[in-house]
């Protein structure tokens, strides 16, 4: 089953974002899309959620991967949560209540046949020759309906008057009063809905606020401390950037409505597809993708049409460095293509003569390769001009990945050193909040002879080039609510601010690699001995000399108040830490004398100071309850465990829970909101055995 949960209080937004869901049977769990949130239990044997069954995921599985949903919508998703949990089974029933009675109403009050006998919010009346009357007069009372063959639907929501009611049954040459139709009782729900205690609790404002305050007590956001996870790019939200998104012009209008009553948007669009052409150094950009790896797949598709466009049917190999995100290689087995991996030197740059030689192999076939720059080995790689043009040497185009575009932005752009397309992350370079999994946007920008090749959609020609391949996303615009927030920052900071973000972030993240080389060594340097924007932490000495995973480091860094860097991608064992830009240089020192000071704790262990198995790292992170516990049987104190600095006591985050136990969440995944007590059961029959 697929579906929207738009109507749970998400504005149409133009078309997006909203969180779409699916729902199948326990046996195609490992073939489903997307994150997986399910219960496990910590090392205190209490309940503890997780992201479950990750090695179908593109970042572990890649070509093979059965998910490529990196950027989802999880804030829209928790918006339609909330407003399950606010109005409760008994409120959403009132609702549904409301919209099917006036459904019936109209469908009985309109002077003209309904097509069908079951329907609930949606009535589609047979109007035959007076069509282009009946759109006529609603447009000239204020309404939009849909055009079918024949036939006007009409969709109804709780937001309708009796006022409107009246209207459009006046329209459809009837009046109010007769109740037709509607659900048969055989289709109605008899089973009860929305079981879990969460939602017959918070219905007054204090409760609902007190509720989300405690969920937000659980997290490491931006709003508590640094979040340095590199290649996510975790930089400012500007409330100034934000704060458009709310306005009605922007919330309350459809995403196929006429064209002429969405001047405002589309003069928008236009000039935010106009500023990052600047950026990118391309001659076209579609805002259409709503992530990243959805960026990356049309931008393939755009490569494909191409080839197909000069007879070069044939060209159906990807050329992808070993180093390349998971998204690369599954988005290129989607569009269509065959993944052949290019290997790395021992610097972490491209193996330019291994590039060469597999782009001569397969120089009849080559159709793509994709990059990423600065690679995600966090350096600028020297030959880049070099590999694009052996790419296009060989008939081939150059896909650049512009996950690292931060960057980029004032100093170069993907135009000038060769590329053909390249998608941008608006959520991570030009600030739309990354909302614990989305919403995002991935649009891609393209050289002038792909531009015939963007998508488009049937609905709105003015979404893309009639030449286009199609749609890649519901709405002609995609995610179009959101892009007020990146118009917004462009805006702001103008051309010399975005430079001066993109030469900041670069010395931000070389700060840190100087502060910290000494404790951990930098994996990865350009030739010039610096890093780009981000950089890798080196960790994989420390579990041969005290047993101390890279694990325990990120679970530590919880007890210090931070959010661990990215952990063992792109190499097994490391840290990618990327401070971008936001963060003042008070903080950035915060995260390196905590990271300084894990070191210490690592040492200690090493040196036979600490016990191998009982220490801060191996039992981090540690809880309110496990400190203030009467029982402490531990060999360091409670104030090592929870107060290992002076500044963390003036902003202490308490972890809601231990260490999560993996494989049992895996082995038992439970992904439904089942009442706490069936938790508290499973705890104990866990705890028996």
């Amino acid at each position: 089953v697929v579906g929207s949960s738009q109507r749970f209080g998400v504005p149409l937004g133009y078309g997006g974002p909203h969180a779409a869901f699916i729902a199948a049977k326990g046996a195609l769990k490992r073939l489903l899309p997307g994150r997986l949130v399910g219960v496990s239990i910590d090392a205190a044997r209490a309940p503890a959620m997780r992201l479950a069954l990750q090695t179908r995921e593109q970042h572990i599985r890649r070509e093979k991967a059965t998910s490529n949903i990196c950027t989802a919508q999880v804030l829209l998703a928790v918006m339609a949560g909330m407003y399950a949990v606010w109005h409760g089974p008994e409120g959403l029933r009132r609702i549904a209540s409301r919209v099917a009675l006036q459904a019936r109403l109209l469908a009985g009050a309109a002077g003209m046949a309904v097509r069908h006998d079951a329907f609930f919010d949606t009535v589609v009346f047979e109007t035959g020759a007076r069509t282009d009357a009946v759109m006529a007069a609603a447009l000239d009372a204020g309404f939009n309906l849909r055009r079918l063959d024949g036939a006007v639907a009409i969709a109804l929501d709780e937001t309708v008057t009796r006022a409107e009611l009246t209207t459009l049954a006046a329209i459809l040459g009837g009046a109010l009063g007769t109740v037709a139709g509607g659900i048969p009782r055989a289709l109605e729900r008899i089973t009860p809905t929305l079981t879990a205690e969460v939602f017959s609790s918070h219905h007054s404002e204090h409760a609902m606020l007190r509720y989300i305050k405690r969920l937000e007590d659980r997290d490491v956001a931006l709003n508590r401390s640094m979040i340095a996870l590199g290649s996510c790019t975790m930089k400012l939200n500007a409330t100034a950037e934000m704060i458009p998104i709310t306005f009605p012009g922007f919330a309350n209008i459809h995403p196929f409505a006429p064209a002429d009553q969405a001047q405002g948007y589309i003069t928008m669009i236009r000039r935010l597809e106009s500023w990052l052409a600047d950026v990118t150094g391309f001659a076209a950009v579609s805002l259409q993708p709503n992530a990243g790896s959805q960026g990356e797949y049309a931008g393939l598709l755009a490569i494909r049409a191409w080839h197909r466009s000069r007879g070069d049917t044939q060209r159906d190999i990807c050329l992808i460095p070993s180093s390349a995100h998971g998204t690369n290689p599954a988005s290129a087995v989607m569009a269509g293509m065959k993944v052949v991996v290019v290997g790395c030197d021992r610097d972490g740059n491209i193996d330019v003569a291994d590039l060469k030689a597999k782009a001569a192999q397969h120089a009849d076939r080559l159709a793509a390769l994709m990059v990423t720059y600065p690679s995600t080995h966090g350096v600028f790689e020297e030959a880049i001009q070099e590999i694009c043009a052996a790419i296009h040497a060989a008939g081939g185009q150059v896909y650049m990945d512009g996950a690292n575009m931060n960057a980029q932005v004032g100093i170069t752009s993907p135009g000038r050193i060769g590329a053909d397309v390249c998608h941008l992350n608006l959520h991570k370079t030009f600030c739309i909040p990354h909302g614990g999994g989305g919403p995002g946007v991935g649009p891609i920008g393209v050289a002038a002879h792909l531009a015939p090749h963007l998508p488009n959609h049937p609905m709105l020609a003015e979404a893309g080039p009639a030449t286009g391949f199609g749609p890649v996303s519901a709405a002609p615009f995609g995610s179009a609510a959101i892009l007020p927030i990146s118009y917004a920052y462009i805006r702001m900071m103008g051309a010399a601010g975005l430079t001066r973000a993109t030469q900041v972030a670069i010395l931000n993240a070389n700060y840190i690699a100087t502060r910290l080389r000494d404790h951990f060594p930098i994996l990865y340097r350009g030739a010039q001995g610096m890093v780009a924007h981000e950089c890798i932490l080196d960790c994989r000495g420390f579990q041969q000399g005290g047993g101390v995973l890279v694990e325990d480091i990120a679970k530590r860094l919880q007890d210090y108040g931070f959010h661990a860097p990215t952990m063992s991608w792109p190499v097994s064992g490391t840290l990618m830490v990327e401070p971008t830009e936001s963060e003042p240089k008070a903080e950035m020192d915060r995260f390196i004398d905590a990271m300084i000071s894990i070191r210490a704790e690592i040492r200690a262990v090493e040196q036979g100071r600490a016990d191998r198995v009982d220490n801060v790292l191996k039992n981090a992170p540690h809880t309110a309850t496990e400190v203030l516990s009467e029982d402490w049987a531990h060999p360091y104190t409670r104030e090592q465990a929870a107060f290992p600095l002076p500044f963390v006591r003036a902003q202490k985050y308490w972890p809601p829970v231990k260490r999560v136990d993996n494989v049992y969440g895996d082995r038992n995944l439970v992904c439904t909101c089942a009442p706490l007590e069936e938790y508290a059961n499973q705890q104990l029959q866990v705890a028996a055995e």
